[in-house]
Parts: C-alpha cells; sequence; structure tokens
C-alpha cells in the first residue's frame, strides 16, 4: 500500500473508531454524522467521502480487495472451497486484538439496529459478488453458473452463521469458528 493509501486507511478506521464510540455512548440513532465528523477531527463532506451513510460507516470495511488477493494466492491444486478457506481463515488469522474486538461490536450493533442489518445484507450481496467472480475465474466456469453461485451462496451463509455467533460470544476464537465451520461446509456439513 502506498503512502496515500495508508492515509486513506488510517482515516477510514479513525472514523469509524470514532463513530463506534457515540454509538456505544450516545446509541446508534441518536449520533449524527456531524458528531461523527466532529470526534474523528474532519468535516462532514470529508465523512461523505469516506461513507455515503452513516449506516456505511458501521457496514463497509475494506476485506473483499484482502479476500481477492489471498485467494489469487492459493495453489492451483486445491478446489475452489479449499482455496476459499485457507484466504478467509488466514485473512483472520492476522487480525490485531483491537480489529477483532471491533468486529465484534460492529456485528453486535448490525444484529440490534433493524438498518444495518438490511445494509449489511447489501453488503453481503457485493461479497457474493466478488466471490461468484473469484471462483468462475479460478475454474473456468461462467460466473452466472448456477453452482458457482451455490458455493458463493454456501460460503456467504457460513461467514453469517459465523459473524452472529462471534457478535454473541466475542469471547470466541473468530479464526477457529470461520475455520471449523468451512471446514464442515467442506465435508458437507456433517452433524
Amino acid at each position: 500500500m502506498g503512502l496515500r493509501e495508508r492515509k486513506k486507511a488510517k482515516t477510514m478506521a479513525a472514523i469509524q473508531m470514532n463513530a463506534l464510540r457515540l454509538f456505544r455512548e450516545l446509541g446508534y440513532n441518536a449520533t449524527t454524522v456531524e458528531q461523527i465528523a466532529e470526534a474523528a477531527e474532519i468535516s462532514p463532506s470529508t465523512f461523505f467521502r469516506y461513507f455515503a451513510t452513516k449506516e456505511d460507516v458501521v457496514i463497509r470495511d475494506n476485506y473483499d480487495p484482502l479476500l481477492i488477493a489471498s485467494f489469487e494466492s492459493q495453489p492451483p491444486g486445491l478446489t475452489p472451497l479449499q482455496a476459499i478457506r485457507n484466504a478467509m481463515v488466514s485473512g483472520t488469522a492476522n487480525l490485531s486484538a483491537e480489529e477483532l474486538a471491533t468486529i465484534s461490536e460492529r456485528n453486535r450493533l448490525i444484529m440490534s439496529v433493524p438498518e444495518l442489518r438490511a445494509g449489511m445484507l447489501n453488503n453481503l450481496t457485493g461479497t457474493l459478488q466478488v466471490i461468484t467472480e473469484m471462483v468462475a475465474k479460478r475454474t473456468g466456469c461462467m460466473a452466472d453458473d448456477p453452482a458457482v453461485h451455490a458455493l458463493a451462496g454456501a460460503v456467504i451463509g457460513v461467514n453469517i452463521s459465523v459473524m452472529l455467533y462471534y457478535a454473541e460470544h466475542p469471547e470466541a476464537d473468530f479464526a477457529k469458528l470461520l475455520d471449523e465451520a468451512l471446514a464442515r461446509l467442506e465435508a458437507g456439513l456433517p452433524l
């Protein structure tokens, strides 16, 4: 990442961190964009350069590009699901304790505010498309192949279940939960 990208990522993280703090202190609905901007020491117009809405500050993350890069670096002999599992687990295993705490807090907030749950679904639809395109490219299948969509949808379903569980059990090991859930999917979901 170049200097400009690092600066943007740092500003985005500062906005999100201040927003989460204000949501904890004042409540989601009572917190305004202006309050978030003031706490992050930016103007409201700068806030809107990073986030389209107040909902977006909770829902948006920068994990899709990291997932793509990690997926594309997986060995060619792996199945698409094995490559996705390795990419997702390696990405989460490298998260700091602070990043994991933020993920847990964001998930709890998303689950408690109806408009955020709806926004999360929209965000996950975008991630579903990213996974679909990654798998299609790796396998040589068409992106509109129903089997490719089914695999991507199953991965998103696993991700949602892990997010929900982790929101309620922040003491759990997120990377381990994700790895175990994807392993179950890979094994055909035995119970």
